[in-house]
């Protein structure tokens, strides 16, 4: 129970930290990679961004795991 304050203020740190990069992250252009697929027909449209997923893994597992060690 004692670590349950602790977890929500690191998510919300992290919310804030993404928050703030936003506007980096859409200049960057990271949601319009090759592999990020969109289709279109008519009013629908579909977006899935695999190559973004892919990346996103990657680097949360990194990071993670960076974390993990250090304990």
């Amino acid at each position: 129970m004692e670590q349950i304050p602790r977890i929500l203020i690191t998510i919300g740190i992290i919310l804030v930290i993404i928050g703030l990069s936003w506007p980096l992250i859409q200049k960057v252009g990271l949601f319009r990679l090759p592999g990020d697929f969109a289709f279109q027909r008519g009013n629908t449209s579909f977006y899935f961004p695999l190559t973004t997923s892919i990346i996103l893994s990657i680097v949360f597992t990194l990071i993670l795991w960076l974390l993990s060690r250090g304990r």
